[in-house]
Formats: structure tokens, sequence, C-alpha cells
């Protein structure tokens, strides 16, 4: 009978293996793997402390960021808002700059000299109309805006009833009558007379001459037979 001896394979599997792990020292030697010892869990924890701290510092920080925001915001912004503006202060009058045609008689010597002091007293706009050249006599004429609103100096005081109309603006006192396209108002208070044409788009032709009563009371002197309703 033949002798059954054990394969090669068979000693080089799991009988070399153990032993393999015994005599190399790589393992116990019983065959018997102990399980690892646990890692220790005290860094673990401390991590997890210092998250939770730092979670509880920004819930508590962004509260107070946000409040601080809105503080400065309410302090930044106005109590009131801005008023819109006008129409009128948003549309500028579109206006001409080319000179006004204006006559410039002849004066005597002393209509003259008040003239150019009057001239020397005019504002450089009335409201919203600046002052535009002419084409004669710039020491006694002005022109305004476009359509024009043109003064002038000397000449002759006008004859109207004494039932007409005057009106006393700022210590002068003016006549009014319509003449075409325009309101013509002249002195007839002032040793020399200044008249002022003002075209009838421009509405309430008294509030025009306002600021213009102010040069003449400061450089015609007063004068002429003043009618009754601007005697003071």
């Amino acid at each position: 009978m033949d002798e059954i001896r054990p394969s090669s394979s068979a000693l080089d599997g799991d009988g070399s293996d153990a032993t393999r792990d015994v005599t190399d020292g790589t393992g116990p030697a019983d065959g018997i793997r102990e399980p690892a010892e646990p890692a220790t869990d005290a860094p673990a924890g401390r991590d997890r402390t210092i998250r939770g701290a730092a979670l509880l510092a920004t819930l508590i920080a962004l509260p107070v960021t946000l409040l601080v925001a809105v503080l400065a915001f309410a302090k930044l912004s106005p109590a009131d808002p801005a008023a819109a503006p006008s129409p009128s202060a948003t549309t500028a009058r579109v206006q001409s700059t080319a000179p006004v045609e204006m006559a410039a008689p002849a004066l005597a010597a002393r209509p003259a000299t008040v003239c150019r002091a009057l001239l020397s007293q005019l504002p450089q706009s009335i409201r919203d109309l600046t002052q535009r050249p002419v084409t004669a006599g710039p020491e006694q004429n002005a022109a305004y805006g476009d359509p024009a609103l043109t003064v002038a100096c000397g000449g002759t005081e006008p004859a109207f009833p004494a039932t007409d109309e005057v009106w006393r603006v700022n210590s002068v006192c003016w006549h009014p009558v319509v003449q075409g396209d325009a309101t013509v108002l002249t002195t007839v208070d002032r040793e020399t007379p200044v008249t002022v044409r003002v075209p009838l788009s421009y509405e309430q032709p008294l509030q025009w001459v306002s600021p213009l009563s102010d040069a003449v009371v400061a450089s015609v002197p007063s004068g002429g037979d003043i009618p009754a309703g601007c005697r003071a």
C-alpha cells in the first residue's frame, strides 16, 4: 500500500503562516490577536469644548454686530426725507444770450448821471432771468431773459387819468398799462422816469419790478407830481 504524505502546498499554507507568526515575533504565540487598545477620548472632548465655545461667541457677536449696524444707519440717515425739488427748480428756463434791440434817446446831463447810477445798482438777474446785452445805450438800458424783460431809464413821465390805478411796490410808485404783448410799468414818483416792459408770458408783472424798485430807491431821487394813491 502506498504511503500518503501531505503535499508541500499544505505545508506552505496555514501551518507555515502560523509558524511564521510565532517565530518572527510579529504576532502572539497562540495565534490569537488581541484587539488594539482604544484611543484616549481626551483630545476629542477638548476639541468639542473649543468648538462649542467658538460657536457660542459667534452667536453672541452676530446680534451685537447687527444692532451696531442698525444704530449707525439710523444716525447717518436724515430724520426726514429730502423734499422733492419743485418743477421750477429742476427745469431751467431756456434763454437767449443775443443782444436785445433797444432805443437809446439822448439824455440831458442830470438824467444821464442818474441813469448811470441806476444801471450800476441793477441786479445781475431778476428771479430766474439773467441779464443780457443791449444793442444801444448800456448806460441807460438793461434787458433780462427771453423773451426779454427790459429796463429803460430817462424819457418823459407818462400822462394818465387820475382814475387810473397806480401801485406802490417797495416804496416806488408804478403806473401799469398793457401795450401789445407786454405790461409796461413806469415810475411816477421819481425825478427821472424808469420804464420796465414785462412780457405778458410772465405772470404777475408787479412781482418782477419788486427787485428793481430797490435799485430805483437807491439811485433815483423822488420828485415830480406824485399821484394821490402813492403819497405816504
